[in-house]
C-alpha cells in the first residue's frame, strides 16, 4: 500500500486505540462500528476469538485485538467497540478499546513497519505519520486466515 500510492493521493483510515496505541483500518474495509454485545461463546475456537455476535441476521465472529497482539486482557466499558470489517468477501467484528476518528493521511507519510527479529508483524500495513503522532496501519486482508472454498472463515491467534 505504502509503495503503490499516489503521493498526492489523501487515505481514509478509521482510528481506534488498543493498549494505549492507535492503530487504523482502511476505511474502505469498515462496514461500520457498534457498541459492544453479548457474544456466544464458540467451543473450541482459537483463543483471540471472543465469539460470534448476531448481527442483523449474519453469524459473525469476533476476534479480541488485545487477545491477537499478545496485550493484557481488560474489561469492556461503555468505550469498547466492535469494529465491523470487511475482507476478502468475509466480515469480521474486530474489539477495541475505542474508536478515535477518521484521519486522511497523505499517501506520501506512509512508511514500512520497522522489521524486527522473532518479531511476526504480518497484521502491520504501514506506519503512518499524523502530526506528532504514528499510526499502525493493519492489514485487514492479514486478519484472517482463509481456509479455501467451502470452509468457515478462520482466524488465527
Amino acid at each position: 500500500m505504502y509503495a503503490q500510492c499516489d503521493g498526492n493521493r489523501l487515505l481514509q483510515f478509521v482510528s481506534f486505540r488498543i493498549g494505549g496505541e492507535e492503530f487504523g483500518l482502511n476505511i474502505l474495509t469498515v462496514q461500520e462500528i457498534i457498541r459492544i454485545q453479548r457474544l456466544t461463546r464458540v467451543p473450541n475456537a482459537p483463543p483471540c476469538v471472543e465469539g460470534v455476535i448476531n448481527l442483523r441476521g449474519k453469524v459473525i465472529p469476533v476476534i479480541a485485538l488485545r487477545k491477537r497482539f499478545g496485550l493484557e486482557a481488560r474489561a469492556h466499558d461503555e468505550h469498547t467497540r466492535i469494529v465491523v470489517i470487511e475482507t476478502r468477501g468475509k466480515v469480521l467484528g474486530l474489539i477495541v478499546d475505542s474508536v478515535s476518528e477518521v484521519l486522511r493521511i497523505p499517501a506520501e507519510t506512509l512508511e514500512p513497519p520497522p522489521h524486527f527479529e522473532k518479531t511476526d508483524r504480518a497484521n502491520v500495513l504501514a506506519m503512518g505519520k499524523v502530526e506528532d503522532r504514528l499510526l499502525i496501519v493493519l492489514d485487514a486482508d492479514r486478519l484472517l486466515d482463509d481456509t479455501g472454498p467451502g470452509t468457515s472463515t478462520q482466524v488465527e491467534c
